[in-house]
């Protein structure tokens, strides 16, 4: 049920570029995933990318590598992706519809596999990559945006007992995993106007209802913002002409 919930919200928002909505980045944290992609490929690496969505980061932010493949469980995504594919002309890459959790890719094939923001069976991870290789892991934890959370009552894992960060980190143990880390991630966003600030959360699931537990069937998306709320926290939230947004992402990185 949640995962045919959350394929119906990806199919309508059918891209993940926010580049429109001119968000200032400060990072708190010395890890980025994509430099620690970088450390971990050559030019012989293949890379498979879980969750890719539109395929925006693949094609700008990952290294040079022989072979990666991007996939996602969203057809209107991958068609974005493939969209943004020809418009690139990179011939290195490719994007294609798949379940992570019933992944269809060869066994010991991988160098490294990524997993964005998006929901993952580290068992099944483990059978990809070859000996040696690598699990990147990136995604939103359960105190993201809190204070935002907190004023609505209600949000992305808002319910939820365990952080999904704690719970991809025990998986991942249990996959069998070595020298796993578990990062915590602190980063503040800007936006420079109030019709920004609105539009990206009404593009993106941070206060809306539902959890990130895949036994869970709650998961409700509203687009339908609460005005007055709104109001309220741009009011306590901005610094110097600009709205800010206190992010909490974590990292994962293992090794077979």
């Amino acid at each position: 049920m949640k995962q045919e919930n959350e394929l119906k919200y990806y199919e309508e928002v059918k891209d993940w570029n926010f580049d429109k909505f001119e968000i200032e980045t400060q990072s708190l944290t010395k890890w980025d995933l994509y430099e620690e992609l970088k450390e971990k490929t050559n030019q012989n690496s293949k890379i498979l990318d879980l969750g890719t969505g539109g395929g925006e980061k693949v094609l700008t932010s990952f290294p040079q590598v022989k072979e990666i493949l991007g996939t996602d469980f969203s057809k209107e995504m991958i068609k974005t992706a493939n969209e943004n594919l020809k418009k690139s002309g990179k011939k290195n890459i490719t994007f294609r519809i798949m379940d992570n959790l019933k992944m269809d890719v060869p066994d010991c094939y991988y160098d490294v596999i990524v997993a964005r923001n998006t929901v993952t069976d580290p068992k099944q991870i483990y059978k990809a990559l070859r000996k040696e290789g690598y699990l990147l892991i990136r995604g939103v934890d359960k105190y993201d945006c809190w204070n935002l959370k907190l004023m609505y009552g209600k949000g992305q894992a808002f319910s939820d007992e365990k952080p999904i960060s704690i719970i991809d980190y025990e998986n991942v143990i249990n996959a069998g995993f070595k020298d796993v880390e578990l990062i915590p991630i602190h980063v503040r966003e800007y936006f420079k106007s109030k019709e920004l600030f609105i539009e990206f959360l009404k593009k993106v699931p941070i206060i809306d209802d539902f959890s990130e537990l895949e036994e869970s069937c709650k998961m409700h998306y509203n687009k339908d913002l609460d005005e007055e709320l709104v109001e309220k926290y741009i009011k306590e939230n901005t610094y110097n002409g600009k709205i800010r947004l206190l992010r909490r992402y974590y990292g994962i990185v293992a090794k077979k």
